[in-house]
């Protein structure tokens, strides 16, 4: 008998998990660690987005800009 498959949790699911859970079973320490774990999430992915701003740039001043 085959043992069952592992569920995929789909890209960016988790955070959305994170969104929908109930705040008021959080103390305020704890809520305070969740904002400074977002914060940083935030940066982490606005240096993403930077760093593909730029290879974008990089890449249009080689070929060229594309025409939409």
């Amino acid at each position: 008998m085959e043992e069952p498959a592992e569920v995929r949790i789909g890209r960016g699911q988790r955070l959305i998990e994170a969104t929908r859970e109930d705040l008021e079973l959080f103390g305020f320490a704890e809520l305070e660690e969740r904002i400074e774990i977002l914060r940083s999430e935030i940066a982490r992915c606005q240096a993403q987005i930077d760093r593909k701003q730029a290879g974008r740039a990089a890449a249009d001043a080689l070929f060229g800009a594309r025409q939409s």
